[in-house]
């Protein structure tokens, strides 16, 4: 026996090595052209495996795509090239080698079954036209992917059955030693060179292990036997019916149903999944794929023998399934039923997603062929081609509070069956976030007869410390407001909306509501317009207000203006019966300078059945027993400031004094008392340049030189319409042109900057002589001491205008001559001298002008054009001394920069 083992083995090897052998040739013998007759230009066919092995034994029936591809490996293997590294003739690379006799593989289409999940199928079709919603056949998708290659196989269990053409490995070690690869014959047997034939084939790989192991005590002593399958067989099984590829599959012996049914591409979606029948020589069996997808059911037979055939029946009965469930879809029934208790198709399902409260419509057809509908319980049933619709029977929120607003972050509690208080709710102050409004907050509370909502405010920071307690009932929704939230109530966009201007298009919806009732009421938030708050930025509208839009008008309703001397004056709502401590104390306190003897309360009256006048109170608060004071929603207070001789703002001294700076001034101060304070003036200082400006007087220039402009566009018109000059074009004169200048003229004095200069006398000599030329300071006051300078500007209609050096005793006239002289269109009769101190004086350059004085250092001559021929008309006349303004504007301008620099 173990000689006939050896010489099989040696007889193997022969021929494994012949066909090697014939491998390396046959790339040489591929490419010699054949010269017989009749073959011109031809080559040699590929070889083909010899009929039989040098022993006599035939070569093992193969499919010729099987033998292409061993001659194939081998020639790749004679060139040193691996499988992968063939040229585009080696041919397709395939798969492991399937076993001796076994058919090859057809190809797999994979992208056929993906091509068909994109359309409807007839079932699909139908309940998607009665539900309005596609749905897909539940289970299919499973088989979407098509065959897949098998996975690598590791340990096979124990109950294995072995079978013809299994391949196992047997490992001797001890006193025999040898690894020997064995396949099972024919006959069911294995041979090994040391031990008999032994039965393996129809054992389980655990009976022939033991089989093994004592065969090893018995004939080979010290001597252990390991046992494992090296390659398992391929089986050949025949699908058909409603499947993609119907016909005979190959799968190995490990595979199961579902591995043939994904080889032949898996179930078309008019085949059952839930009654597939497979037949074989052990008889006939039905599976139930639910039970494998689902895990719902008993356990589906799934194993796969030799010679069994798979059928796949057409699909059974089937009900969809919509709505507020976990899967919807489309379930078959099961086999050969044509109903089903709907509880279990709700199975199939997932179930509904809430576990009580759902509503079953079902929509059938009735003995005529319409369509039915009817509401059923989960305990009745439905049937074939029915469509189940869960809804929920009342989606409504029920036992809900709400903790909203200013918080950490929106909190949603329970009522629960006894009710839950305000105390339960707020029991952690970290939930409120840090800055919130501590006088009030609010219940928005649903009233259960009429589904109106109301709000009902209370005390946070009493709430908090757990000084009162609020009862709460379902639907509750409680609202914690923060200080930028109250402050908001005083901003700009609220103050126009009280008004009854209309906000933007895409503004606070809370505003358009304000809006809208301060037109229908103007007399309801009377208190709240009173204010007199600064319009200063644009805030945007907080989360709170554009959530709940009427929280702005209850809040005014309920608010109490405080204005005054507070550190934060607005719009504060409060519970009525609040004392004026609290609210001081969520305004910041009263601030230092607050008159505490006159405060004065505003109050409405209570009874608005007739005419009542409002009450005023002056309270005398100087004891600070504010707590006594008892206020009342809309209620007005106001703080006075006492009376301070300090001034509200400082005054600027720049320039030559000893000790230039800000400094802030007294009620009456003079400005004799500020140069003493900055020590006096510097050697030098020019006192008699000073400039002096107040913003009160720069204001009202300003409005002069836009009312200057009004007037000259206006004297522009007349003149346009011929109504100041008659005759004006017999006279040649260009009147176009003399409006274009006119605007421009406008345009500059509209853009001319006002300087505010008085004419002030500095000298503290001349002020200790003559007192009344002592000015008192206001607030915002500019004092600029400049050096005494050393030259005279001349400007205007001049050959030669420019800055003269000062010569004592130099009239205008003699600066006008040094400066090349007037023009040809010179009027010197309007020429005009800015002496240092502000004073504008006529310059006497014409022969009737007397008083012609020397010119002091520092002054600004000014000559202006002839304004013949238009000096008729109306706007010319006045132009002289509008010019006159802005030039001591722009001198004065012109000093402060330079000290300032």
């Amino acid at each position: 026996m173990k000689m006939k083992f050896i010489l099989r083995l040696g007889s193997l090897r022969v021929a494994w090595f012949l066909l090697a052998l014939l491998a390396v040739g046959a790339p040489v013998l591929a490419q010699t052209p054949f010269s017989g007759p009749g073959s011109e230009g031809a080559t040699l066919a590929p070889p083909s495996l010899p009929s039989l092995l040098p022993n006599g034994l035939p070569v093992p029936t193969l499919p010729p795509a099987a033998q292409q591809d061993i001659l194939q490996r081998m020639r790749d293997a004679a060139a040193g090239r691996t499988p992968t590294q063939a040229g585009p003739q080696a041919g397709p690379q395939v798969g492991p080698l399937p076993a001796p006799s076994a058919p090859a593989p057809p190809p797999v289409a994979a992208s056929a079954p993906s091509a068909l999940a994109e359309n409807l199928s007839q079932i699909e079709a139908f309940f998607a036209e009665r539900l309005g919603l596609p749905l897909r056949q539940f289970g299919y998708d499973s088989f979407a992917g098509g065959a897949r290659t098998p996975p690598a196989i590791g340990a096979l269990p124990g109950d294995y059955v072995i079978g013809r053409d299994d391949e196992l490995v047997l490992a001797l070690r001890g006193r025999t030693r040898a690894t020997l690869n064995l396949r099972v014959q024919r006959d069911g047997t294995i041979l090994t060179p040391d031990l008999p034939p032994i039965p393996a084939a129809g054992r389980t790989l655990s009976e022939l292990r033991a089989d093994l192991e004592a065969r090893a005590a018995r004939d080979l002593p010290g001597t252990e036997t390991y046992v494992s399958i090296g390659q398992v067989r391929q089986i050949s099984v025949f699908v058909a019916g409603e499947v993609q590829r119907p016909g005979m599959q190959t799968v190995t012996a490990l595979s199961s149903v579902l591995d043939a049914l994904m080889q032949a591409g898996g179930p078309r979606r008019t085949g059952s999944l839930r009654a597939i029948r497979v037949e074989g020589p052990a008889g006939r069996r039905s599976i139930d794929l639910y039970a494998v997808i689902t895990g719902e059911g008993g356990e589906a037979d799934l194993t796969l023998r030799e010679g069994e055939r798979i059928i796949v029946p057409p699909l059974g009965s089937v009900v969809a399934v919509a709505g507020e469930v976990t899967r919807p879809g489309i379930y078959e029934l099961p086999a050969r039923a044509t109903s089903a208790p709907l509880a279990t198709v709700l199975r199939l399902a997932g179930d509904p997603l809430r576990p009580a409260g759902n509503r079953f419509l079902v929509q059938g057809t009735d003995a005529g062929g319409r369509r039915s509908f009817a509401e059923i319980s989960p305990r009745e049933t439905v049937r074939r081609g029915d469509s189940v619709l869960v809804q929920p029977g009342a989606d409504v929120v029920a036992n809900q509070l709400r903790l909203a607003g200013h918080v950490t972050a929106p909190v949603t509690r329970a009522a629960g069956r006894n009710g839950t208080s305000l105390r339960a709710l707020l029991n952690d102050a970290r939930l409120v976030r840090a800055d919130p409004y501590p006088r009030m907050a609010v219940v928005l509370r649903l009233d259960p007869a009429t589904r109106g909502r109301r709000f009902l405010p209370f005390d946070l920071s009493r709430s908090l410390r757990g000084e009162i307690d609020l009862p709460l009932a379902e639907g509750d929704e409680v609202i914690v407001l923060g200080q930028s939230d109250i402050a908001w109530l005083a901003s700009p966009p609220v103050q126009r909306a009280l008004r009854g201007e209309a906000p933007a298009e895409d503004a606070c919806p809370a505003l358009t509501q304000l809006a809208i009732a301060t037109r229908s009421a103007p007399a309801r938030f009377a208190h709240a317009r009173g204010a007199g708050f600064p319009e200063i930025g644009t805030p945007g509208c907080p989360p709170v207000f554009r959530e709940y839009p009427q929280l702005l008008g209850f809040l005014l309703d309920t608010s109490v203006l405080l204005s005054g001397e507070v550190r934060q004056p607005g719009l504060f709502p409060l519970l009525d019966d609040t004392g004026l401590d609290l609210l001081l104390a969520a305004a910041g306190g009263a601030t230092d300078g607050a008159d505490l003897s006159a405060i004065e309360l505003a109050r409405e009256p209570t009874d608005q059945s007739g005419a009542h006048p409002l009450s005023r109170l002056l309270l005398d608060l100087r004891s600070g027993n504010f707590r006594a004071v008892r206020l009342s929603p809309r209620d007005v207070i106001r703080i006075p400031r006492g009376f301070s001789d300090r001034e509200s703002g400082p005054v600027v001294l720049a320039g030559e004094a000893v000790r230039p700076g800000t400094y802030d001034i007294r009620r009456g101060e003079r400005l004799s008392e500020l140069l003493a304070r900055a020590g006096g003036l510097t050697p030098q200082a020019y006192p008699y340049g000073a400039v002096f400006t107040r913003d009160s007087v720069r204001r009202r220039q300003q409005e002069g030189f836009a009312r200057t402009a009004r007037d000259l566009e206006t004297s522009l018109v007349q003149v346009a319409a011929g109504q100041a000059v008659a005759g004006g074009r017999a006279q040649g004169v260009d009147v176009g042109s003399a409006i274009t200048a006119g605007r421009e003229l406008a345009a500059s004095l509209r853009q001319a900057q006002a300087a505010g200069r008085m004419v002030v006398e500095a000298d503290p000599v001349q002020l200790a002589a003559h007192p009344e030329r002592d000015v008192l300071l206001e607030p915002g006051d500019l004092i600029v001491i400049p050096k005494r300078p050393n030259e005279v500007t001349v400007v205007g209609a001049v050959l030669n205008p420019g800055s003269l050096q000062f010569q004592s005793g130099w009239r205008a006239s003699d600066y006008t001559r040094a400066a090349g002289g007037p023009q040809r269109f010179a009027d010197t009769a309007r020429a005009f001298v800015v002496l240092p101190n502000g004073q504008a004086t006529p310059a006497g350059l014409s022969a009737w002008q007397a008083g012609n004085t020397p010119i002091p250092p520092g002054s600004l001559i000014v000559i202006p054009q002839d304004p013949s021929p238009y000096e008729t008309w109306g706007f010319i006349r006045d132009l002289t001394q509008v010019l006159s303004q802005v030039t001591i504007s722009s001198a004065a301008l012109a000093v402060i920069a330079r000290e300032l620099r």
